[in-house]
């Protein structure tokens, strides 16, 4: 952005005539963005797009804010900021609106996939290769939930800190930053401020020294409470007065200004930013008195809940309009050309409201049309007695001015229902356009789950482990410990961090000493802040570094679910595709006492966490080959090490390192034929010693390890074990129903193994409760060997009562 002249006598920006120019350009696009507000709204309130949420009274800060946005720089904000994306020319009028009407073909966001004012551009091209992010303005895609977008914008802006003091020596580097002086501007609502994340992301900018840059538009409204039910002394900024610092690397800088004052916010961003982009001190601007004149969304009027003398204020104090008042009183423009230029406005933005319309319309039309013609055809062949509902069908299709794709399908349906039974060959034109659509529908609306590139988690080669009699024994922390080593050694990318990662290497050991070896800019401790170390790794992933990302306990994810399961487990699917970031998260579970460290809340984590894989490693050799596939993926994961495993013997691989473990595959332990005992992680050897006293009653058992949860054997190996054994037991630490439900149901109904079942499935689980503290309350609670015998010889006792007889 071009640096401006300052006003000695003022402090403020000189009227120059580059000055000039500019405030005539941001002010149409202030009146582009107002009036795509205006418009947007009747749009939805006739019933033209389902729903609206617009930036109106937030659009001069906005403008002034862009100004210092620089090429490089990332944004991390919420649903006002259209004129914000106006002004970096990220959108246009048409692609606002095309959101709005949620086309999949012309929304360039998220196909269609989420509301509108929710924005993103481009990290990845269609084969999922990184693009070069150093030359454009750069969004991350944004969440619908207040405050959600604070802990992705601290690690947006710790990645910058990052490439400043660590360029990792890689051929795609460069692509991400430039000395590391991006900036991340994070916008927030005032309301917004109140949730804790919004507290705990700012605590933790102000610890790291990151360059954030955090807008706060304060319109004196969160929906219908006012501020002083919000926020202490009515003032964020008051409130955060504690955080201020004037000292480099020290707290963070805190501004005012007025949201209609377009010169003082032009200077107090220009200065703001440049210092946050050289100290890399974060820095918080509190923009009060804002408007939002139509309201928090179409879904409401503020007229309910805002007096006359509030309406009569807004009304003069609009930005726009004050904006306006000042460019004739600075005799920047007069007011035939201001006139000029709203007419103008209001010209564009219908016209791009009709070519947005029309390009979302006419598609639908002319498939209308193609299914009516199909339908001519039905009309002429069926038989006499349903051939009045198949023409009452069509003529319902026919008198749809505007149908959604669901109106014709859902007409479409109901004719092929009329048509069961009758043997005409017309029909199969209906079927074969059924088939396209939801082949369509599966495009547009069930892809990009997952990753589909060559680096996707399921394509990552095997290799499996090798072991000879020099491999030496270890304890399974030193397993991974030494595998650790060896990642940071060869990967520059390579990031871990967590509550006590860093100095003494993690609680368990799994990192001791390689701080001091690879550096405490690479392997670093945290604060207690679960929320933010995964919006650490969510937005230092989404620029090129690999963090792994410690949760110290599994009981202690859900202080971190919210932007695993609102961000990054949504992050490829809600783009679209075009945006990706693959965070390994790295936590420890199962077995230990205690209602808060028993580690196995597994139903949780699979119904939040689908875009994200679940590993469930048995031991750390497991672990070791997890983490080795998913570095080398572009999916992101979270692996559960076994608590109780770290003390425990393992040898270790001749390979480490190198050996991978398959993502969606399990592994067949033990063979046998009575009956298939499936599980994971602790359970594993829960089952093995029970599998050791059945063999003494002559049952053999195929132990299964699950071993990846999400995905869940892709080859479907369990059913052809139930094919053999003809019985099913679930072994599972969660609570009943929880991820013992989940197996069942991918066993059952995905594998369709019920059909080879001689008896009804067993799940063993958890008592429903959280397991109580003490050797003998785990013992009471969770599923041990004895329960695994009693079960499986209940089970084939029942089939073969006489087997045991002596």
């Amino acid at each position: 952005m071009t640096e401006l002249t300052e006003d000695t006598s003022t402090g403020l920006l000189a009227l120059t005539d580059q000055f000039i120019e500019e405030v005539k350009h941001d002010f149409w696009i202030c009146c582009l963005s107002r009036e795509m507000s205006l418009i947007g709204r009747r749009e939805v309130l006739t019933g033209k797009a389902k729903f609206g949420i617009f930036g109106d009274g937030k659009e001069v800060p906005q403008v002034a804010m862009a100004r210092a946005f620089q090429k490089g720089d990332w944004r991390s904000g919420y649903y006002r900021d259209q004129t914000l994306m106006l002004a970096l020319g990220i959108a246009s009028v048409e692609d606002l609106f095309a959101q709005l009407y949620a086309d999949t073909a012309n929304d360039p966001f998220s196909k269609g996939r989420q509301m509108n004012a929710h924005f993103a551009t481009p990290t990845i091209d269609k084969e999922g290769k990184w693009l070069d992010t150093t030359d454009i303005y750069n969004t991350s895609s944004d969440v619908s939930c207040t405050a959600g977008q604070m802990p992705r914008a601290l690690g947006l802006a710790l990645a910058s800190k990052m490439y400043k003091t660590h360029q990792p020596n890689t051929s795609e580097s460069e692509k991400f930053s430039k000395n590391g002086q991006s900036v991340c501007f994070c916008t927030i609502g005032d309301a917004s401020t109140s949730e804790g994340v919004f507290w705990e992301a700012l605590n933790a900018a102000a610890v790291t020294q990151v360059p954030l840059a955090v807008s706060v538009w304060d319109d004196g409204y969160g929906i219908s409470v006012p501020t002083k039910y919000q926020t202490t002394k009515g003032s964020i900024s008051e409130a955060l007065a504690g955080f201020e610092s004037k000292e480099e690397g020290v707290g963070m800088s805190i501004y005012t200004a007025e949201g209609w004052d377009y010169r003082k916010l032009r200077d107090v961003y220009e200065k703001g930013i440049k210092r946050t982009r050289h100290t890399h001190q974060p820095s918080l601007f509190h923009i009060t008195e804002l408007t939002q004149p139509q309201g928090h969304s179409t879904s409401g009027s503020h007229e309910r809940y805002k007096n006359a003398e509030r309406l009569d204020w807004e009304s003069r104090f609009d930005c726009i309009t004050q904006m306006e008042k000042w460019m004739m009183a600075t005799d920047i423009a007069d007011e035939a050309e201001i006139a000029d230029i709203r007419k103008r406005a209001k010209k564009k933005v219908r016209e791009a409201r009709d070519k947005a319309l029309a390009n979302y319309t006419q598609p639908i039309l002319a498939t209308k049309q193609e299914v009516l013609d199909i339908y001519e055809t039905i009309i002429a062949a069926v038989p006499s007695d349903i051939k009045a509902n198949v023409e009452r069908n069509s003529r319902a299709l026919a008198q749809m001015k505007m149908p959604h794709m669901a109106d014709i399908v859902k007409n479409a349906r109901y004719m092929k229902q009329l048509l069961l039974g009758q043997n005409i060959a017309e029909k199969t034109a209906l079927d074969e356009w059924l088939k396209a659509a939801y082949h369509a529908a599966h495009q547009n609306y069930h892809t990009d789950l997952y990753s589909d590139s060559d680096r996707a988690a399921t394509r990552v080669p095997e290799v499996k482990p090798t072991w000879s009699n020099n491999s030496p024994t270890k304890s399974g922390y030193q397993i991974l410990n030494h595998y650790f080593d060896l990642l940071f050694a060869r990967d520059q990318r390579l990031l871990a961090f967590g509550e006590d990662v860093g100095h003494i290497g993690d609680v368990n050991q799994g990192f001791a000493g390689l701080q001091e070896k690879h550096g405490k800019q690479r392997i670093f401790d945290t604060g207690i802040r679960e929320w933010t170390i995964m919006g650490q790794a969510i937005g230092l992933a989404m620029r090129g570094w690999r963090p792994i990302a410690e949760i110290q306990y599994l009981d202690y994810l859900i202080y971190g679910l919210e932007p695993l399961t609102d961000d990054l487990a949504t992050l490829r699917y809600r783009s679209g595709g075009i945006q990706q970031a693959p965070a390994i998260i790295r936590t420890r579970g199962h077995r230990l006492e205690g209602i808060w460290h028993s580690g196995s809340p597994m139903g949780m984590m699979l119904s939040t966490l689908r875009g994200m894989c679940i590993l469930v490693p048995r031991n750390m050799t497991q672990a070791a080959g997890f983490y080795n596939t998913m570095i080398q993926s572009d999916d992101p994961a979270i692996i559960v090490e076994p608590l109780n495993a770290y003390r425990l013997k393992e040898k270790q691989p001749d390979n480490i390192g190198e050996y991978t473990v398959p993502v969606g595959q399990v592994e067949i332990l033990q063979a046998g034929t009575d009956i298939t005992l499936v599980t994971y992680g602790s359970c594993v050897r829960v089952a093995e010693e029970a599998i050791t006293m059945l063999k003494s009653f002559g049952i053999a058992v195929e132990l299964i390890d699950v071993q990846s949860l999400l995905p869940f054997d892709l080859n479907s190996q369990i059913v052809t074990s139930i094919q053999k054994t003809n019985r099913l037991l679930i072994l599972d630490e969660d609570v009943p129903g929880g991820a013992s439900a989940y197996i069942l149901q991918q066993i059952l109904e995905e594998q369709n193994a019920y059909r080879y079942l001689d008896a009804n499935p067993i799940t063993l689980t958890a008592k429903a409760h959280r397991p109580p503290y003490g050797s003998d309350g785990d013992y009471f609670t969770k599923p041990n060997a004895e329960d695994v015998f009693d079960a499986i010889y209940e089970v084939i006792q029942e089939a073969q009562p006489n087997r045991f007889l002596s």
